[in-house]
C-alpha cells in the first residue's frame, strides 16, 4: 500500500474542497461532451468529480478514493449539485471495472503519491475505452515559487521533497508525465501546463492557514516526525513561516503543474 503524503485532515481536505474542473481540469473540459462514462481516480471530498459529472450527464461517474474517509462529503456534494456519481474505495492498481468500461478516465495529483505511477497508467488505460482519454495533471514542487523570501518557506519545500521521497513517491511529478505515458506503452499524447497563482489578501489568508496546518497537524506532520526529518519545533517555525507569508501585503505564490491527455 502506497502511503499518501498529505492524507485527509481537516487542512488538508480545505484545499481539496477549493479544487475545481475550471481551476483544475481546464484542459480536459474541451474534450468532454453529455453521454461519456468518466472515472475519476483519487476523487478525495469530489469536488472536481461533480463538476465533471454535470458536463457528461447522463454518462455514468465513479469517484475512486483509496480512503473512504473523504467519501461521505463527496456524496452529500453529489446529491446537492443533482448529480449521479457512484463513489467507492478503490486501489489504482487494480481496478475493479472491467476493460474498456470508461470514455474517460481522470487522476488530479494522483500520480506524484505513487510508488509506481506507471504502472497505474496502465491499469488506467486498461479500463478506458479504444479512442478514450486518459487525463492526468501533477504539480511540480521544485518549480513552486514564491515572494517574499523566507527560510521557514524553504525549509517546508526541502522538508516535503524529502517526506515525499521517503514515501517513494515523486514531489516533481508534473515534469515526469510525458515519460511516465512513454513507460507505459503510451504514446498518443498532448502535454501542457497550468498554474495556480495566490496573491489577493483572501488567497493568501486561506492558502497560508491551510499549510500552516498541514505543518502541525496532518500526515505531512506526522511522518515528518516519525521518519526522524524533523522535530516539532521545525515543524512550528513551518507553520509560522506560512502565517508570515499569508500576512505579508505583497505575498505571492506560485506553482506549476503538467498535463498529460492520452488517446488510448
Amino acid at each position: 500500500m502506497d502511503t499518501y503524503t498529505h492524507g485527509h485532515a481537516e487542512p488538508v481536505l480545505q484545499s481539496h474542497r477549493w479544487r475545481t474542473a475550471e481551476n483544475s481540469a481546464a484542459y480536459l473540459l474541451p474534450s468532454l461532451r453529455p453521454g461519456l462514462d468518466l472515472l475519476d481516480v483519487g476523487c478525495g471530498p469530489g469536488t472536481i468529480t461533480v463538476d465533471l459529472a454535470s458536463r457528461v450527464t447522463p454518462g455514468r461517474v465513479v469517484g475512486l478514493d483509496v480512503s473512504a474517509d473523504p467519501l461521505a462529503e463527496a456524496r452529500v456534494s453529489a446529491d446537492r449539485a443533482g448529480v449521479a456519481v457512484t463513489f467507492e474505495v478503490g486501489d489504482v492498481y487494480a481496478l475493479s471495472a472491467a476493460d474498456d468500461s470508461f470514455d474517460v478516465v481522470h487522476a488530479h495529483q494522483v500520480l506524484q503519491h505513487l510508488t509506481d505511477p506507471v504502472a497505474a497508467l496502465r491499469e488506467m488505460a486498461r479500463v478506458c475505452r479504444p479512442g478514450g482519454l486518459i487525463a492526468v495533471r501533477d504539480v511540480d514542487y521544485a518549480a513552486t515559487t514564491w515572494f517574499p523570501a523566507d527560510p521557514g518557506l524553504d525549509r517546508w519545500l526541502d522538508l516535503y521533497h524529502r517526506v515525499a521521497r521517503r514515501n517513494d513517491a515523486e514531489p516533481d511529478a508534473g515534469r515526469r508525465l510525458l515519460s511516465w505515458a512513454h513507460a507505459a506503452g503510451l504514446r498518443d499524447t498532448a502535454a501542457s501546463a497550468s498554474t495556480y497563482c495566490f496573491a489577493s489578501p483572501a488567497e493568501r489568508e486561506w492558502w497560508g492557514r491551510s499549510w500552516a496546518g498541514r505543518a502541525t497537524s496532518s500526515a505531512f506532520a506526522e511522518q515528518a516526525l516519525r521518519y526522524g526529518l524533523a522535530t516539532t519545533a521545525e515543524l512550528e517555525e513551518v507553520a509560522a513561516a506560512w502565517l508570515r507569508w499569508a500576512a505579508a501585503d505583497d505575498g505571492w505564490f506560485g506553482m506549476l503543474h503538467g498535463e498529460l491527455l492520452i488517446r488510448v
